[in-house]
């Protein structure tokens, strides 16, 4: 049997979606169609169910994919039991949005010329997503920006990188009061459905700052051009990653008692790969 075809399903079943799964897998949809086909004449029995364009795992389908996911993790295990003390194998890495332009490419240049035999598996998302794939063992290291809830003891953290919140508005409020500037001026608010726009969400009900909202993203560069361009002032954190290129902006410190956004690495306990999590702690860490 070729597992390929078994990782193939698996990535259906939890994208629920055949052009999702494809795109995922970067291959066709016909071509993933191929692969579930052969895999059922392998089996002998359906895996979905097909309407038109849509099709749905069958219970049967839904029990082999649960199996599978768990010996194609076994598999994995096994590979690395050779090289237990080398630093080689694959590693599954999820990767915070805002951390790609920075932290990622640093660790990638590290890993290339350091230790080019491990194999990196990069995805990208929110925090609050990375950390779900984690716990559910469909990542084998994140890294992510800190929930503000304690962490399980099987969990374990290593900080990379620390970001002040500060208050962004364009050259001529500079030098200006920053709370001042929160209360008056029109606010361009980071998202509150991420774990880093709700760290500055506390810290305006906390201040007893009332700001005069006029959007809501999820994008530090696109908060920081509009925000260049005079159309408002935001709170976001200063960022370790280089902003924007061309941007003329005042950036404003906060008075005692600012947030922080804590950028590190969460892996669970006893991981299999732990020798490779440590590789890249070792070269992430904020010395």
């Amino acid at each position: 049997m070729d597992t390929r075809f078994l990782e193939s399903f698996v990535v259906v079943v939890e994208s629920q979606s055949l052009a999702d799964a494809a795109r995922k897998l970067n291959l066709t949809s016909a071509a993933l169609s191929l692969r579930i086909k052969a895999l059922e004449n392998e089996v002998g029995f359906a895996l979905v169910a097909r309407s038109g364009r849509t099709i749905s795992p069958t219970a049967s389908g839904l029990t082999l994919a649960t199996r599978a996911k768990s010996f194609l993790a076994d598999l994995r295990d096994f590979k690395t039991i050779g090289s237990e003390r080398l630093l080689k194998g694959e590693l599954r890495l999820g990767v915070a949005s805002s951390a790609v332009a920075g932290p990622l490419c640093n660790l990638l240049l590290g890993l290339s010329d350091g230790y080019p035999e491990i194999e990196l598996s990069v995805t990208k998302g929110s925090s609050s997503d990375l950390y779900r794939r984690l716990t559910n063992a469909d990542l084998d290291v994140a890294m992510m920006y800190k929930p503000q809830f304690e962490l399980p003891k099987s969990l374990e953290w290593r900080s990379v990188v620390k970001e002040r919140y500060i208050v962004i508005a364009s050259k001529p409020f500079g030098g200006q009061d920053p709370h001042e500037l929160l209360r008056t001026q029109p606010f361009i608010r980071y998202d509150r459905t991420l774990w880093s726009g709700q760290l500055a969400d506390e810290y305006l009900r906390t201040a007893g700052i009332q700001p005069k909202e006029l959007m809501e993203l999820d994008g530090l560069e696109a908060i920081a051009v509009l925000v260049d361009r005079g159309l408002g002032v935001s709170l976001v954190p200063n960022r370790s990653a280089p902003w924007p290129e061309g941007l003329s902006l005042a950036k404003l410190p906060l008075p005692d008692g600012a947030p922080v956004r804590d950028l590190g690495l969460l892996w669970t306990r006893g991981s299999s790969r732990l020798h490779l999590i440590e590789a890249i702690a070792e070269m992430t860490v904020d010395r």
